[in-house]
């Protein structure tokens, strides 16, 4: 099953929605179940380097099915998961990765925020995949 592009802009506007609220500009980026990029939106003065943190953060989540900050903390040192965040071109393995389910439990992708606070990306993100 894979996210349809109204499901996955229906996504973009929650994240863009919690961002306002949260008086941030986000970099929002939504994957497909196969990971591949389906929508994604860069806020008026989001930081250009959070693009691509925002698409990696989308794309870890969905490659292991669970929050990106569940794998950081499964990557620190002495876990079961350390340096996992060198493979697959690399990983992002702090929190704003969260996988997307539809009403069914099943994983149709993910969403990955990026532009502030860990804290407040994991929010942004996690009210944006309660969208769906």
């Amino acid at each position: 099953m894979n996210i349809t592009l109204a499901q996955a802009q229906k996504v973009i506007a929650a994240a863009e929605k919690k961002s306002k609220e949260l008086d941030v500009k986000m970099d929002i980026a939504v994957v497909d179940s196969g990971a591949n990029l389906t929508a994604f939106a860069r806020m008026d003065g989001a930081w250009l380097g959070s693009v691509d943190i925002a698409i990696k953060k989308a794309e870890t989540a969905r490659f292991f099915d669970m929050n990106t900050g569940e794998i950081g903390k499964l990557s620190q040192p002495g876990e079961a998961l350390f340096n996992i965040e060198h493979s697959n071109n690399g990983l992002i393995t702090f929190p704003g990765g969260v996988p997307l389910k539809n009403k069914s439990g099943d994983i149709i992708g993910a969403v990955g925020v990026s532009g502030s606070s860990v804290d407040n990306d994991h929010a942004v993100a996690t009210f944006a995949a309660e969208s769906i």
